[in-house]
């Protein structure tokens, strides 16, 4: 029996766009993967933290999302760097076809790298100014 075929520029884009959610592994392994829903519970601890707290600041409550999406945006590096008989061999081994990545792959990686190091250096940046200033730079 031959299984679906998983498409690695697909997983690439959907760990970039919708990786702190875990679309990307919902896609490559199934609606109930823990690091998934590991992802996906993002959401609601931001929403615990905009309850539970008193006029909590906007960073603290986007934190739990900005490190959920940083994760994906590793994991879009890993997946766009893996290559094709590598994945292939750990995610299409049934399904009779073989992939073959193309240039989109590697725009696919240069944007995860421009957003990735943006999303990440700003959130080091401002939790800097939040825990040693109080907030004083913003």
């Amino acid at each position: 029996m031959a299984s679906r075929h998983k498409n690695k520029t697909i997983a690439t884009l959907l760990a970039l766009i919708l990786g702190g959610l875990g679309a990307h592994r919902f896609y490559i392994k199934n609606p109930t993967d823990r690091i998934g829903l590991l992802h996906l519970c993002s959401v609601p601890v931001a929403g615990l933290v905009y309850g539970l707290g008193h006029a909590p600041n906007p960073f603290w409550v986007l934190l739990p999302l900005l490190v959920s999406y940083s994760a994906g945006f590793i994991e879009a590096l890993v997946i766009g760097l893996t290559p094709d008989e590598k994945w292939d061999a750990t995610y299409n081994a049934g399904s009779g076809t073989q992939s073959r990545s193309n240039w989109v792959v590697v725009v696919l990686l240069v944007a995860t790298m421009l957003v990735g190091t943006t999303v990440v250096i700003a959130t080091m940046s401002r939790m800097f100014d939040l825990l040693y200033t109080g907030g004083a730079y913003g």
